[in-house]
């Protein structure tokens, strides 16, 4: 029988055009794999020149930097300098890692979402913070030990980073850190290859830079990890831009009324930084315009897709999605957040990262 003069149905052929698309799909997934390198026991290496980027310009990023740290492009360790094992306390950069922590909870059906209230879990809450909810802790505006209700001020606030951290642990999760941490299903599906500890007072977390790098990795693949969609892209497409309104006001000056005796993550429930409004959410640092800047973004010179954990003594993360590039440092010299100025340390640190990554930088490789 010629099949080219069979009469083909409409069901049978919309029917065929449903299965090719699929296929179609499945190698598009596929190939998308093939271009993006996780890693396994241990990172990959390339040469900086094999990836686009100068090696002259990544020696002055580890020069600027100092200390320690690591740079990850396309998936593959380019550069590092100092110790990739050494552990030490990151910090605030550990709090989108609690972030992070969140979606897995959410995933497990632990918590139902970022907007459920955190009266749900026990808490006896004064009357103006029974409306807290998740999302008020991930971006610095619940209100806790402040005088202000959930939702109506900034605060740079460790006291409630310090509910946050307790609610998800003993709260959510009913387990040791390091076990809930640690779990496969969760932060042990990347493979950590010195493991994160916690400390026994406030629970910050103490991590290598190669480590911190894979916590990063995540972020910028939205959430995939070899593959394995490890947790809902959705989750990223969503939070993974700032949360706090551009014109939130900051939190005014009051005594902390910590009223559950919870203490401290390390800092006051008001302190750091005033610059949140329009360029912070779900513990990250977006390079967006804010409150005190609306016509200049976070980092002028790094790409708008660009963003940090900050933390205490220059324990911070950069993630660049458009570069698919990852900058870890430790102990490191990244200066402080002065959104929108150009001639401030951190703008000119990640104006040099970029300028190593980016091709027209190489031809004297």
């Amino acid at each position: 029988m010629n099949i080219y003069r069979q009469r083909v149905r409409p069901r049978t052929f919309a029917m065929a055009l449903l299965i090719c698309s699929a296929q179609l799909s499945c190698l598009s997934v596929e190939v998308s794999g093939a271009e993006t390198v996780f890693p396994a026991e241990h990172w990959q290496t390339k040469a900086p020149a094999e990836l686009g980027l100068s090696a002259a310009l990544l020696d002055e990023v580890a020069t600027a930097l100092g200390s320690r740290g690591c740079v990850i492009k396309d998936g593959y360790v380019v550069k590092t300098w100092g110790s990739q094992s050494e552990k030490s306390d990151v910090f605030s950069s550990a709090k989108p890692v609690l972030s992070t922590l969140l979606f897995f909870a959410i995933q497990e059906g632990k918590v139902r979402s970022v907007d459920q209230p955190i009266a749900d879990f026990g808490w006896d809450l004064l009357p103006k913070d029974r409306t807290m909810k998740f999302r008020h802790l991930a971006s610095m505006t619940s209100g806790y030990a402040r005088p202000e209700e959930p939702g109506q001020a900034w605060a740079y606030n460790d006291y409630a980073i310090q509910l946050y951290q307790k609610t998800l642990f003993d709260k959510v999760f009913q387990g040791v850190p390091e076990e809930v941490f640690h779990d496969p299903q969760r932060f042990g599906a990347l493979g950590l290859e010195d493991r994160f500890s916690f400390r026994k007072s406030n629970r910050r977390m103490i991590a290598s830079v190669r480590d911190f790098a894979r916590i990063a990795w995540l972020w910028l693949n939205h959430g995939r990890w070899g593959d394995k969609q490890l947790l809902p892209a959705a989750y990223f497409d969503e939070y993974m831009h700032p949360s706090v309104p551009k014109d939130l006001p900051v939190s005014v000056d009051a005594a902390t009324n910590d009223y559950l005796g919870i203490g401290s993550y390390g800092g006051e429930s008001k302190h750091g930084s005033n610059f949140g409004a329009g360029i912070y959410g779900f513990n990250w640092w977006f390079n967006d315009t804010g409150r005190d800047h609306m016509d200049r973004r976070t980092w002028p010179d790094a790409p708008p897709d660009a963003f940090m954990s900050l933390g205490h003594r220059g324990n911070c993360s950069l993630i660049i999605p458009s570069l698919k590039l990852v900058v870890v440092a430790a102990e490191a010299d990244w200066g402080q957040i002065e959104p929108g100025k150009s001639d401030c340390v951190m703008n000119e640190r990640l104006k040099l990262i970029v300028a190593a990554a980016t091709p027209a930088a190489t031809p004297d490789q």
